[in-house]
């Protein structure tokens, strides 16, 4: 019968992807994975009063065309220059516009602890959703690992996010370790318990927390057995990194063979990054074998270049898939 038949892949899409300065190279690795996939260019300038005079070449071709911007917003300096193009491109008769912003700046600031706190996840999802329609729609919006599964619900409907994750490079990259079948995966908390651990779940876990002792916040082994394995602590994000550190003490305390880590968004504000360089003759019970991050945060990507124990896992795939949808 013809319901039986399986529904046909619909053909891809040509897609003209526009991109901040930052985020170039990623820009053109995206646009390496696929002939369906063509750079495009703005001109990033400012007025002298330091205000951007934007310019977004050849804006009459793209008229019926699929449209995306890859954003950085890295740091607030550089976010209303960025808006300004992403409000305008949907106006310019576009046949659909999609936004990728692979971090999410301000997720982890998305809660009232009191009244007075100000929480910029929020208000940030409401700048976003007020990004203009295009012919076609909704804006698309891709973000990877929002630092809270609730975030998704501070969008209107004039967007619509896809939130992906950089997981399964994470899992492509632990098969081709010579240990592969001896690695635990480690949560630093709850929180990225809740958040990862179902797409981890064929590997056995070990499960960290903070307890308050007087005035110290001091991390704790929750649950499960580390001893004698590769550990590899999962995270979101990573900012000053001493909650990695002080779980990689516990881990190696508790019988750990060798600890890594893996977060998909490596902010490392003020190259916090340095402590986790090797140092000569440092042995691996006192570092990480392995930092893996993935490119969605692009000053970090050009920080840690060729220094062990980083390696960079590129979005690039995964987004030129996300063009497509």
């Amino acid at each position: 019968m013809e319901n039986s038949k399986k529904m046909e892949k619909p053909k891809k899409k040509q897609v003209l992807l526009f991109y901040c300065v930052e985020a170039q190279e990623l820009a053109r690795k995206i646009a390496a994975q696929s002939d369906h996939i063509q750079l495009q260019s703005i001109n990033w300038r400012s007025f002298d009063d330091g205000f951007p005079n934007l310019f977004i070449n050849n804006a009459q071709d793209i008229r019926g065309q699929h449209v995306s911007f890859l954003a950085s917003f890295s740091s607030p300096a550089v976010i209303f220059e960025q808006l300004s193009v992403i409000f305008a491109l949907p106006r310019l008769f576009v046949a659909s516009f999609t936004l990728v912003l692979p971090f999410f700046p301000t997720g982890s600031f998305e809660r009232m602890e009191e009244e007075g706190d100000v929480a910029t996840a929020f208000t940030m999802a409401r700048i976003l959703s007020n990004i203009p329609i295009s012919r076609g729609g909704p804006t698309s919006l891709v973000i990877y690992d929002i630092h809270a599964l609730q975030e998704r619900f501070y969008f209107g409907d004039n967007v619509l996010p896809c939130f992906e994750t950089g997981i399964p490079l994470l899992k492509q990259r632990l098969h081709q370790l010579a240990d592969s079948d001896n690695i635990v995966i480690a949560f630093p908390d709850d929180g990225a318990w809740k958040r990862f651990h179902k797409q981890l779940d064929h590997f056995p876990m070990v499960v960290c927390a903070k307890v308050r002792e007087g005035d110290k916040r001091i991390v704790r082994l929750k649950e499960g057995n580390p001893s004698g394995c590769h550990v590899v602590i999962v995270d979101d994000l990573v900012q000053s990194g001493g909650t990695l550190i002080e779980c990689q003490k516990v881990l190696a305390a508790h019988g750990a063979t060798k600890v890594s880590a893996y977060v998909t968004h490596a902010v490392f504000p003020k190259n916090s990054w340095e402590r986790f360089v090797h140092k000569n003759g440092e042995n691996s019970n006192k570092a990480f074998a392995y930092f893996w991050i993935t490119d969605s945060c692009s000053p970090t990507v050009k920080n840690i270049e060729n220094k062990a124990p980083f390696e960079v896992l590129s979005l690039a795939g995964s987004i030129a898939d996300a063009l497509q949808i």
